[in-house]
């Protein structure tokens, strides 16, 4: 079906019936910006495409973090690629400068492919992106001092409490300060939220930084913080060698210290992240990595051919799965995970939110996390801290909006 569908499309490139600037830049194939990660594969699937269909495709290769920027001048230039791998949170910058084209998915693709993650590429109710990869925290326990995952904050502690009282390790639960990407799943499982979410996408309007929820959170990390059963001053580093060491026996990460931790040999297991007092799920961040179109490409039709019909299949979405090391965004491949650890990561995030992209995200980060900081270092109470940092980004998204008004 993905055969026929294509070659009938290539077929009406070259008999003319589209328009002229297509067919004629048809002629120089298409081209990719990714990473060296993708690199590899996207090179083997450009010759197996230009053996089947005669039209080349050009990879290049750049740093992940420099693709968006390279994109924003590059783009309107007209010398951009056609298709370009990115993350999900770059759609605010992306999108409000137009370069990114809507991707159209058919029902029986989207389907197949992780809610939340198709939810992570819609902005403003448009779907601008194909996902291939997920990324979130989840947590972390040493299975010898927490044989059975916690499934509320309540048991979170009380687990902490016998470890502490027997002896076992120097600490049950630990958290680093000043990080709020890490805290974000507590706060979300007292009903905390950073902006509030509607049919459409995030609301700017409703910063959630100060309400019950997130103040209630703060509050409990501060108890433990209060109550000699968990460190403040930790950071990251410190984190993961207190787990390592087994000095520490649960902790919120990454997949990006997986292999880290298995080369430890310290015994662990991943689970999602603990329930609130009220049921609710912790919720962790979700980032997503995925295809997006150079709205200014001279082959929009044929790319988007490329991408739903060559790029979103399983031995395809397979591939990336493999080459990245992070959860599929695909949900045959996700579902057929024989790596337990990815797994559970992806079991975490399925009930994870999107990264924020809208432009206001980039004036929530350093007063929320100072409002962390400062609570975790006994030099302020919670709802002091998180009423303050609440009314900062209030205050400097209205700066940014007058500015650019």
């Amino acid at each position: 079906m993905k055969r026929i569908s294509l070659f009938t499309l290539l077929i009406v490139l070259l008999a003319g019936l589209l328009i002229a600037p297509v067919a004629a830049q048809d002629e120089e194939g298409l081209t990719v910006w990714v990473d060296e990660t993708r690199a590899p594969l996207m090179e083997e699937l450009g010759a197996a495409f230009e053996e089947e269909f005669g039209i080349p495709l050009t990879v290049v290769q750049l740093g992940f973090g420099n693709i968006r920027d390279e994109c924003l001048t590059a783009c309107p230039a007209g010398e951009g690629p056609d298709l370009f791998i990115g993350a999900h949170d770059w759609l605010g910058q992306l999108v409000t400068n137009g370069l990114v084209a809507e991707v159209d998915l058919p029902d029986d693709l989207r389907e197949q492919f992780v809610p939340v993650a198709l939810e992570a590429f819609t902005y403003e109710g448009v779907l601008y992106g194909l996902p291939y990869a997920t990324e979130n925290v989840a947590f972390f326990r040493n299975t010898d001092l927490v044989p059975e995952a916690p499934e509320t904050w309540d048991d979170v502690r009380a687990d902490t409490e016998q470890i502490i009282e027997s002896g076992d390790a120097q600490y049950g639960y630990i958290l680093q300060r000043g990080d709020p990407y890490h805290f974000f799943g507590l706060q979300s499982a007292f009903g905390g939220y950073v902006f509030g979410l509607t049919d459409t996408g995030y609301n700017a309007e409703d910063v959630g930084i100060d309400s019950e929820g997130s103040i209630a959170a703060l509050e409990w990390a501060n108890s433990m913080i209060e109550d000699g059963l968990m460190p403040g001053n930790l950071t990251g580093d410190d984190a993961i060698a207190l787990f390592e060491s087994g000095d520490a026996a649960m902790f919120i990460t990454g997949p990006w210290f997986l292999d880290r931790i298995r080369d430890s040999g310290v015994p662990f297991a991943i689970s999602a992240i603990p329930a609130g007092p009220e049921g609710e799920p912790g919720r962790p961040f979700l980032g997503v990595q995925g295809f997006m179109i150079n709205a200014f490409s001279e082959n929009l039709d044929l790319t988007q051919a490329f991408l739903t019909e060559y790029i979103a299949t399983e031995d395809t979405m397979q591939a990336l799965f493999e080459a990245g090391g992070r959860p599929s965004a695909f949900l045959p491949v996700l579902e057929a995970t024989d790596d337990e650890d990815l797994a559970a990561f992806g079991e975490a995030g399925a009930v994870g939110l999107p990264m924020p992209a809208i432009p206001a995200m980039s004036s929530v980060w350093t007063a929320w996390g100072d409002a962390v900081t400062l609570v975790f270092n006994e030099e302020s109470e919670p709802e002091e801290a998180f009423t303050t940092a609440a009314q900062q980004i209030r205050d400097a998204i209205a700066e940014s909006e007058s500015a650019s008004g």
